[in-house]
């Protein structure tokens, strides 16, 4: 250690100690305090502050900080050390800030400045603040220990670059079996995302690694931060691909210190919304089929089930068929609970079309029809003989029903049934309209129907309709929602949720190379951004990938670019790491030298290892014969909740969205992965799995999407 970095360190481990020193005091005193629980709601609000002081310093206490910027502001005497932490920290004394929590608008220096002599700035509450930025450091705090010291910008120095040592440092660390934060890492790029305006539809388009789920969950930390008069968590929602996604990003919010956020999946949060009246078909069962067709796949057009009914133009034919089923909904005869006494129909009418035309047609409906009986009742109370009074009740109750079966009530599913069939179909709504529906599609959804089944892409149909007939309470109403892996999405299940969602306030985020549930999902991101206001809406690219090594985005970039028409390639960042393994060998092969490679990668730093099939049944068969061999691993399916690290067997759709210290990627042959645009997309998603190695291994021809130039080759036969 020169002399300038033992200065800095002895430096840091000084004021380490008083900061330090500090939280112990303030949390000593306020744990000491008791606990208020009477009714005094000033006691009450200050009870609420030392909580939240109790939270913020045990958060703290740890690792009080990662950063210090010193900055000069215009018209100050000289500049003043800045620190950076998870959560702010004031020093009781004098009410100067020990340590600024990283979403504060004078933190937004630490990540946005990227070196030079000019002047820097950042937005306050106050206007714009301009200076000059002296020091930028990284600081590694472990358990109260000062870890690590690197300074990144010194503006007293000749080089005046940003270096990139301590980001290269924290990405070469292997991962556990969560996503962690990057807080102490956030790039220029992803800062201005994290903090962009509340009411807009971000739409962040980011290559493999680049950190778009991560910077998605620090943009809910930052709303509740910058907008906490604005927003509550409980009323933001996180939809990921699947529940065990979930499982695996859910340390991150609580490291930010931020809870109570919704996190779901759409078909858990659909179910939900529609009571559970209709269940899911078998999604495992139609995954396996796609993913296992390969070329033998039909093409994906606006005809397939997923495109047509996750499309705009189906929600216009929804509207299309409730504006008929709405303008003929209310019986068209007089209604006459006895002789002598009528309700002409324009009375009805009038209740329905006028006075409660703000409501939802289900909700009228109840209205009118109270309105009705207390019609009827005012017209009995001019009655005075009680006996006839009594008679009269009695048949005008059974008029009223019967008169009622004109007038049809209907939940989202019994109304979404009838427009796939002309049987019962309502007079309001025209054969002609059933026409606009693929044959293919009625068929195979009336099958499904008959068991109360739905697929995926109906569930937004029927969100839609049941919005019209129910509306949407206030409760489940969004401030915000971030959508995880959006190219798989419908332009249908946006819209949706942007009628559940306060101000389009919307983080939406995916990859369009990633896009493998094709039947379903987009292909070019103006699809979502012309569902909202162009001056709401905002876009964002992502091109640095900061997972892999070099040679691995190398090597992914390749296969897209020999399967994908202007692919969207990742940039990696400069860290290089080994090359490629390419494993050779026969079918007799196969298990023992997998068996190797895992020996090898267990031997090595890796924690997390991936053995990657192409389909389901295949990541079956492999885990059974691991598993006899003795060597114990995790089995990933559709249907799993729960990631558990170590030695995972899964196919490779799955992979999505995480990452691992290893991948070893299976039967990479030319007859799994051919040269089209699927094969491509699910290569390349298996091989961004991986951090530090990427193996693969093809028993048999290797696919024409890899290419072994610089790759170290492995061939191996079995033992005769």
């Amino acid at each position: 250690m020169d002399t300038k970095t033992q200065s800095a360190y002895q430096e840091e481990l000084q004021r380490l100690e008083q900061t330090n020193t500090e939280i112990d005091k303030q949390l000593a005193r306020l744990r000491s305090t008791p606990v208020y629980y009477g009714p005094d709601l000033t006691e009450q609000a200050l009870e609420v502050a030392r909580e939240n002081g109790r939270h913020n310093l045990t958060k703290a206490i740890d690792e009080p900080y990662f950063g210090r910027l010193d900055f000069q502001e215009n018209g100050m005497a000289e500049a003043n050390p800045l620190y950076i932490g998870k959560s702010g920290v004031e020093d009781e004394r004098n009410g100067q800030l020990l340590v600024i929590d990283w979403r504060a608008p004078v933190a937004s220096l630490f990540y946005s400045f990227t070196g030079g002599l000019d002047a820097a700035s950042y937005d306050s509450p106050d206007g714009l603040i301009e200076g000059l930025v002296y020091l930028k450091r990284n600081l590694v705090v472990r358990k109260q220990i000062l870890q690590r010291v690197v300074d990144t910008y010194d503006r007293t120095e000749d080089s005046l670059s940003v270096g990139d040592e301590f980001l290269l440092y924290r990405l070469g660390e292997n991962k556990d079996n969560k996503l962690r934060d990057i807080v102490s890492t956030i790039q220029a790029e992803q800062d201005r995302i994290i903090r962009a305006a509340k009411n807009t539809a971000l739409i962040i388009q980011g290559v493999a690694g680049s950190g778009k789920t991560t910077v998605a969950l620090h943009r809910l930390a930052f709303l509740l931060y910058q907008y906490r008069e604005q927003v509550r968590a409980e009323r933001m929602i996180i939809f990921a691909p699947n529940s065990m996604f979930l499982d695996y990003i859910s340390g991150v919010l609580p490291e930010l210190g931020v809870g109570n956020i919704q996190q779901s999946t759409f078909t858990d949060w659909a179910l939900d919304v529609l009571d559970h009246e209709v269940t899911m078909a078998d999604q495992a069962l139609t995954l396996q089929t796609w993913f296992s067709l390969g070329s033998k796949r039909p093409p994906v057009d606006d005809h397939a089930p997923g495109r047509f009914k996750g499309s705009m133009a189906f929600k216009i034919y929804l509207d299309d068929c409730l504006t008929k089923f709405e303008a003929s909904y209310v019986p068209t005869a007089d209604f006459s609970p006895w002789d002598g006494a009528k309700l002409p129909i324009a009375s009805i009418r009038e209740w329905f079309f006028v006075e409660n035309k703000h409501y939802p047609l289900v909700k009228r409906r109840e209205r009118v029809v109270a309105r009705i009986k207390r019609w009827m009742d005012m017209q009995l109370d001019k009655i005075w003989e009680q006996s006839k009074k009594k008679e009269l009740k009695k048949k005008s109750s059974q008029k009223l029903r019967t008169y009622l079966t004109s007038w049809p009530e209907h939940s989202a599913f019994t109304f979404y049934k009838v427009l796939f069939s002309d049987k019962g179909r309502p007079d309001s709504l025209p054969a002609d309209l059933l026409a606009q529906i693929p044959a293919s599609i009625i068929t195979a959804s009336l099958k499904n129907f008959k068991k109360k089944e739905v697929q995926l892409e109906d569930l937004a149909p029927l969100l839609y309709i049941h919005t019209r007939l129910y509306g949407i309470p206030s409760d489940r109403l969004f401030d915000h929602v971030v959508i995880d892996e959006a190219q798989d999405f419908s332009p249908f299940q946006v819209a949706v949720l942007d009628s559940y969602t306060r101000n389009s306030s919307f983080t939406i985020l995916g990859d369009l190379s990633q896009g493998i549930h094709a039947y379903q999902g987009i292909s070019d991101w103006k699809e979502f951004a012309s569902l909202f206001s162009e001056d709401a809406t905002a876009y964002f690219e992502l091109e640095r990938s900061y997972r892999s090594t070099m040679e691995i985005i190398q090597f992914a970039n390749t296969v897209l670019q020999r399967g994908v028409e202007n692919p969207l390639l990742a940039v990696p960042v400069f860290r290089s790491g080994n090359k490629v393994h390419v494993l050779q060998t026969d079918l007799k092969g196969r298990l023992p030298l997998l068996q190797r490679a895992i020996a090898t990668l267990k031997q090595g730093s890796s924690s997390t290892i991936a053995v990657v099939a192409r389909t389901e049944k295949h990541a079956l068969e492999l885990h059974e014969a691991l598993t006899e061999a003795g060597i114990e691993t995790n089995l990933i399916t559709s249907k799993q909740r729960v990631y558990r690290g170590g030695i995972s067997v899964l196919p490779i759709y799955l992979t999505k969205g995480l990452e691992f210290d290893a991948v070893l990627l299976m039967d990479v042959t030319a007859g799994h992965y051919e040269t089209t645009l699927m094969d491509a997309k699910l290569l390349y998603v298996g091989c961004t799995r991986a951090l530090h190695e990427l193996w693969l291994m093809a028993p048999g021809e290797l696919s024409p999407l890899v290419s072994i130039e610089d790759q170290e080759i492995v061939t191996t036969q079995a033992p005769a």
